[in-house]
């Protein structure tokens, strides 16, 4: 009696937790609708919090992150879904909404295959095949605008490796003319220190001349001056 007595009380606050989820849901719902996403997704985190794995709330709380822009937690949400083993349509849409959540991300070749995923369990969805040509024509442009890109990065590239090169160019022809001046002043100046010892010399040599000349001017006057001064000496007897 007591078994049985607990497996109603079990099965009795089973379906009270189960109509409490599914009455969130549902006000999760009319909001939902009214546009109301975020109270929608409160109500659908209340019924998660008492059924974690509740599929109609976590694809509904997907959808609620997704039309809120916040595409990198609808992505959680719907690849966890994609991976759970459900129907081939549940599986579809689980791949359906992941690829329009990579999609919003720009995360084409990842939504591209979201999307292929979902028409491996329903081929004939036409939203789906829609979709995955958009998000092919979206991956070639930005394949597109990548190499464009990276062209105009590579032009950048280019133009400033020139600049830099005719810098360098001018720095080294600006060295070089500094070379030359300093080897143009340093000749300069020896030059000069040349002429400076040159005229030491000269100087030098012309005093030396003067010198031996004013000598013998001296000695030629002294000469004059005795042949004009004779003194007689005379003999005493």
């Amino acid at each position: 009696m007591r078994y049985i007595a607990l497996i109603l009380l079990l099965s009795t606050l089973f379906s009270a937790y189960s109509q409490d989820k599914e009455k969130l849901v549902r006000r999760g719902n009319k909001q939902y609708k009214e546009g109301k996403y975020k109270e929608a997704e409160i109500n659908y985190l209340k019924a998660l919090e008492k059924y974690p794995q509740y599929y109609k709330g976590l694809f509904n709380v997907g959808d609620a992150y997704y039309k809120q822009k916040n595409y990198e937690e609808a992505t959680k949400i719907f690849e966890g879904l994609s991976l759970q083993n459900t129907d081939k349509k549940s599986k579809a849409q689980a791949y359906h909404n992941l690829g329009n959540s990579l999609l919003q991300s720009k995360k084409y070749e990842e939504s591209i295959d979201a999307y292929k995923n979902a028409l491996r369990n329903n081929p004939s969805d036409v939203d789906t095949k829609y979709n995955l040509a958009y998000a092919q024509k979206r991956l070639i442009q930005q394949q597109q605008n990548q190499c464009d890109n990276n062209k105009d990065k590579q032009d950048q590239q280019d133009k400033q490796d020139k600049q830099d090169q005719n810098k360098d160019q001018e720095n080294k022809d600006q060295e070089q003319q500094q070379e030359q001046q300093k080897e143009q002043e340093k000749q300069e100046k020896e030059q000069q220190q040349q002429k400076q010892q040159e005229m030491t010399k000269e100087d030098a040599e012309r005093m030396l001349e003067a010198m031996k000349n004013e000598e013998k001017n001296i000695l030629d006057k002294l000469k004059k001056k005795q042949k004009a001064v004779r003194v007689k000496i005379e003999k005493d007897w």
